[in-house]
C-alpha cells in the first residue's frame, strides 16, 4: 500500500499541465514524447517490473544522437551489457534472431544497430504496457488531479 502512495507522490512532484496529462492518453507518442510522462510512465513499469523496456527504448535514442564511431561503440556495448545479453541485469525480451543480429553488430555499430530491438520493444510497451497504464490508478488519479486544477 506504501508503495501507491509513493508513486502517486511521485506523480504530484513532476505533475504535468492538464493538456500533457490528457495527450497521455491520446496517443502512447504524446507520452513518450513529454519529460513528465516518460518518468510517471517509468513509475508504473517499476510496478510491473518492466521498467528495462522504457530504458532500453530511451537508451537507443540516445544512442542514435552518437556523433562519432568511438563512443558509439562504447555506448553500444553498454546497451548489449545493461539490455541485450541473456544474462543482462535488465534484459529486454526479444527473439533469439533479434539477439543475435545485434550481437553481431556491436563490434562495428551503426546508429540502426538497434533498431529493430527497440521496434519491437516499442511494440510491446504500446500494446501490452501502455493500455494498462492509461487504466492504472497512478494516471487516473494524475488526471483527476489534473482536471481538478
Amino acid at each position: 500500500m506504501a508503495k501507491k502512495h509513493a508513486l502517486i507522490y511521485t506523480a504530484k512532484e513532476n505533475m504535468a499541465p492538464i493538456d500533457d496529462v490528457r495527450a497521455w492518453g491520446q496517443s502512447f507518442d504524446h507520452l513518450l514524447e513529454c519529460r513528465t510522462g516518460r518518468l510517471v510512465f517509468g513509475d508504473f513499469l517499476r510496478t510491473e517490473y518492466s521498467e528495462e523496456n522504457l530504458l532500453f527504448w530511451l537508451a537507443c535514442e540516445d544512442y542514435k544522437k552518437i556523433p562519432n564511431e568511438t563512443e558509439m561503440t562504447v555506448a553500444a556495448k553498454r546497451i548489449y551489457s545493461e539490455f541485450v545479453r541473456v544474462d543482462a541485469p535488465r534484459q529486454i525480451n526479444i527473439d533469439c534472431v533479434t539477439r543475435g543480429e545485434i550481437r553481431g553488430n556491436i563490434s562495428h555499430p551503426a546508429p540502426n544497430c538497434f533498431d529493430r530491438a527497440q521496434k519491437l520493444i516499442y511494440r510491446l510497451m504500446e500494446n501490452d504496457c501502455y493500455p494498462r497504464f492509461l487504466k492504472s490508478e497512478i494516471y487516473q488519479t494524475l488526471l483527476e488531479q489534473a482536471e481538478g486544477r
